[in-house]
């Protein structure tokens, strides 16, 4: 009889504590979701509502039907469920491919990935770390170094792309050439535009790093161009897509 009231209770605060999450994912982070999926398509602002709903139907059913397709695999093999768990926590590493492969500049703050880091091992540790969890699961003291070595890796990595480059430990050998922002112009071409970034004149008869040409022959300041493409890697004044710096 006691078991059973004990297993009753632990199954309220289960319950209560999943309803809790689902209305905060349903309210905060699909619309972060959201907010990232328009952010990573800028030229399809303008098309039309059919086609952001397809598309947007297409990201909700993959997004449910992994969640399902997980629960169901962590119900099925329950007995892998350190395997499964360490695969699970390697959510990073497609981060860190797609840095790689646009050649992101500073694409997370540091903060976001040691705030994310810290927070998804908190449970984790707890369970397989601490001898007196809830949950009455054997602490597995190998396993929860292992998991953490794993995820500080991970995060060491996020963070010297931020700040060394997305492509720091990559040879430059078989790296494709980039785009020179530092473009060559005319010297006697008597020629000043103003930056559309600070409003402010620039003078291109000179030859100097405090120039900036972009691919759709657009002129900046340096440090404008720099620290606008920090934000986004679209042109100012026409909106298009820039290359990497």
């Amino acid at each position: 009889m006691l078991h059973s009231l004990h297993a009753e209770s632990l199954f309220n605060a289960f319950a209560t504590a999943a309803f809790f999450k689902f209305v905060v994912f349903s309210i905060f982070e699909m619309r972060y979701l959201l907010a990232i999926w328009k952010a990573s398509r800028p030229m399809n602002n303008g098309e039309g509502w059919e086609a952001m709903r397809r598309e947007l139907s297409v990201l909700y059913s993959r997004f449910y039907g992994i969640l399902l397709g997980g629960i169901l695999v962590m119900y099925e093999f329950h007995r892998f469920l350190r395997p499964i768990l360490l695969f699970i926590h390697s959510f990073w590493i497609p981060q860190i491919i797609t840095n790689i492969v646009r050649d992101s500049r500073k694409p997370l703050h540091p903060h976001y990935i040691l705030g994310m880091t810290v927070t998804r091992l908190a449970i984790p540790l707890y369970v397989f770390g601490c001898p007196h969890n809830f949950m009455r699961i054997e602490p597995d003291k190998s396993w929860c170094i292992c998991l953490g070595a794993f995820m500080g890796f991970q995060a060491s990595i996020l963070l010297l792309q931020h700040y060394l480059g997305s492509r720091w430990f990559i040879p430059r050998q078989i790296l494709p050439e980039k785009y020179s922002y530092y473009k060559r112009f005319e010297h006697d071409t008597n020629y000043a535009t103003d930056c559309v970034i600070c409003m402010t004149a620039i003078d291109v008869t000179q030859r100097s790093n405090d120039c900036m040409v972009t691919p759709c022959d657009h002129f900046f300041h340096s440090g404008c161009l720099q620290r606008w493409m920090d934000i986004k890697m679209e042109c100012p004044t026409c909106r298009r897509s820039l290359p990497p710096a």
